[in-house]
């Protein structure tokens, strides 16, 4: 039988604090059970990424438990901020790291040269890398200069649902995204001010625990700029709470400041509901395209309000555009990729690196 341990953050169930990343592991857990792998799932305690020593003393005893040659799969989180402790255990454990956003992809702080420093030589112990995104495998390999062949790409996927109904104005607008400066609310509620004189209505799914000062901020920024009453924050919604929000928009709109992918991306084209969303990272790669091409929404660049208004004027002011837009993701809603295909992706690395 084959036989994996899996290492992730503490506190991926918390409904509380949904994300891409926890969504991701939970999927590829039951995905391995119910593929024959007899899983062990290890939740190690700590502000991961930010590791205190407690943390590092939680990862070092759960690795030293572990039998030799096991095959261990470790949340990105928590393996680039272990360097050390990764290398004392690297030539007895078979390491996979399972990266979802390289820490290293971060504003150029003081420390980014540490954190970028920490994060390549945890990767180092890796027997291998898997990547959620080809534009992670490509920035893992220009930036730290890993090989390729070390790094194994496997996209998230999404379960399909029934297409949305959508408005006849386009004025039903969404985003999904806990509201920190990372994604940029900032940035939407600046954009949304451009289009005051247009109908429309925006739902703010996410948490709002992430960071309180920027929340409120963002809030009384809202209501400053005469929006506050068109702006809902609904905190996070899991299941058919989501679901209902999903199809009560017109379109997903995402103002990402950095993002390795973006699983909210397919999550709405997966309901033939169009993106309007920053051009960063592997959102554009999520998005993907049509026949011919075509898009299934409007790419934006990052950080520019003044851009990102004038694509959800263009959207709310120009009823052809919204339709071909919704042609478009509706066409692209049948090519998207299921979980099962991303499962399969990672049991082949397992298999590789354990044989």
């Amino acid at each position: 039988m084959n036989v994996v341990h899996f290492l992730v953050p503490d506190g991926i169930d918390d409904p509380q604090r949904p994300s891409g990343g926890n969504v991701y592991d939970r999927r590829i857990s039951n995905g391995l059970r119910n593929s024959g792998w007899r899983l062990h799932v290890h939740a190690v305690a700590g502000p991961w990424p930010q590791a205190d020593e407690v943390a590092q003393a939680a990862l070092a005893d759960v690795l030293a438990q572990l039998p030799d040659r096991s095959v261990v799969l470790l949340d990105g989180l928590i393996a680039s901020a272990a360097p050390n402790t990764l290398t004392a255990h690297a030539d007895r454990l078979r390491l996979i790291i399972l990266l979802h956003m390289p820490l290293g992809d971060g504003p150029p702080t003081s420390d980014l040269h540490t954190r970028r420093a920490y994060e390549r030589a945890s990767l180092s112990t890796a027997s291998a890398i898997i990547a959620t995104s080809v534009w992670t495998k490509e920035w893992l390999c220009e930036h730290y200069g890993m090989a390729p062949e070390r790094i194994h790409v496997a996209t998230p996927g999404v379960d399909v649902f029934d297409p949305v109904a959508g408005t006849a104005d386009g004025g039903r607008l969404l985003c999904v995204a806990a509201v920190t400066p990372l994604k940029g609310h900032d940035v939407l509620l600046a954009a949304l001010q451009t289009v005051r004189d247009l109908p429309w209505r925006c739902t703010c799914v996410g948490s709002l625990d992430r960071d309180p000062a920027f929340v409120d901020s963002t809030q009384r920024n809202a209501l400053a700029a005469g929006i506050g009453d068109r702006v809902r924050f609904a905190g996070p919604l899991l299941g058919a709470d989501l679901d209902r929000a999903y199809a009560a928009a017109d379109v997903l709109l995402l103002t990402s400041r950095r993002e390795s992918f973006g699983m909210v991306v397919t999550e709405a084209l997966a309901r033939g509901l169009p993106v309007i969303a920053t051009a960063v990272g592997g959102i554009p790669e999520a998005l993907g395209h049509g026949t011919d091409n075509n898009v299934p929404g409007i790419l934006s660049p990052s950080d520019d309000p003044a851009a990102f208004g004038a694509a959800l004027r263009a959207w709310l002011e120009d009823a052809l555009l919204r339709q071909r837009l919704r042609d478009i993701a509706l066409e692209r809603r049948t090519t998207l990729r299921g979980w099962s295909a991303t499962v399969a992706q990672i049991a082949g690395t397992l298999t590789t690196v354990a044989a």
